[in-house]
C-alpha cells in the first residue's frame, strides 16, 4: 500500500523525507516533486529498482532513464570528458530546468537502459528534491506518468497513473511549471541542443555562443 506525506507540513515532511529515502535504499520505487514536473525515482545504481521504474512507466530500455543529483560535486564521480563549457552550463543554470548529456564513467555499476555510454544528469531547483537527494545520493528520476500521458503536475495525477507501483509519494503541491527541461548534449566538441524546454536556445547561447540545434 503506497503512502503519501504532505512535505509542506513540517512534520508530514519529515516523516515522508524518511521513508522515501528507506523505500530508494530499499530499491522501491518514489515519487517527488521537482521544479519542472513531478518525477517518479529510484536508486540509480539498483539495475532492478530502474527496471522497476520503466516497468511502471510501461517505458522501454530505448529510453533511458535520466539521474537527478543534489550537488553539482556529485558529478566528479558520474561524468568524464566533462568540458569547460559544460561546467559554464553548469554554473549558469543549476539547480534548474537544463538536463546535461554526458559520458559516465566506464566504471560505474549502473544499468539505466540503452544510454549508448552516456548519462542525462540534471540538479533540480526544488527543495524536497534536493534534500532527498542528498540523503541518499543519485537517483533515476523519470517524470511520474505513463508512457504517453501528460506529465503530472501534481500529486493526485501521479498517484492516479502509478498507484501502488510506488511506494511512497512525496507531495508537495502543484509543480511551479509544466515544462520539462531543456537538454543539451555535452559529449562531444560542441554543445547540441536536443530538446528545448524551460531553456530557449537563446538564454544557453548567452553562455555557448556555438550551441547547435539537433534537427
Amino acid at each position: 500500500m503506497a503512502r503519501r506525506y504532505d512535505t509542506n507540513d513540517a512534520t508530514d515532511r519529515a516523516t515522508g523525507l524518511r521513508e522515501a529515502a528507506s523505500a530508494v535504499r530499499r530499491g522501491e520505487l518514489v515519487v517527488l516533486p521537482t521544479d519542472t514536473v513531478y518525477g517518479i525515482g529510484a536508486d540509480a545504481f539498483s539495475s532492478e529498482a530502474v527496471a522497476d521504474l520503466l516497468a511502471a512507466k510501461g517505458r522501454g530500455r530505448n529510453m533511458p532513464t535520466p539521474v537527478l543529483i543534489g550537488s553539482p560535486n556529485t558529478l566528479h564521480g558520474l561524468v568524464t570528458d566533462f568540458s569547460e563549457l559544460a561546467w559554464e552550463l553548469v554554473d549558469a543554470f543549476w539547480p534548474g530546468a537544463l538536463t546535461l548529456v554526458a559520458k559516465h564513467q566506464p566504471s560505474l555499476q549502473w544499468d539505466l537502459g540503452d544510454t549508448r555510454g552516456t548519462v542525462a544528469v540534471r540538479m533540480p531547483l526544488h527543495p524536497v528534491a534536493i534534500e532527498l537527494l542528498t540523503e541518499v545520493g543519485p537517483m533515476a528520476v523519470s517524470s511520474a506518468n505513463l508512457t504517453g500521458h501528460p506529465a503530472p503536475e501534481d500529486c493526485d495525477a501521479a498517484q492516479e497513473m502509478l498507484g501502488d507501483s510506488v511506494s511512497v509519494y512525496l507531495d508537495g503541491g502543484p509543480t511551479p511549471g509544466n515544462v520539462p527541461s531543456s537538454i543539451v548534449d555535452v559529449s562531444g566538441r560542441v554543445p547540441v541542443l536536443l530538446r528545448e524546454g524551460a531553456l530557449s536556445p537563446e538564454e544557453l547561447r548567452k553562455v555557448v555562443p556555438d550551441l547547435e540545434v539537433a534537427n
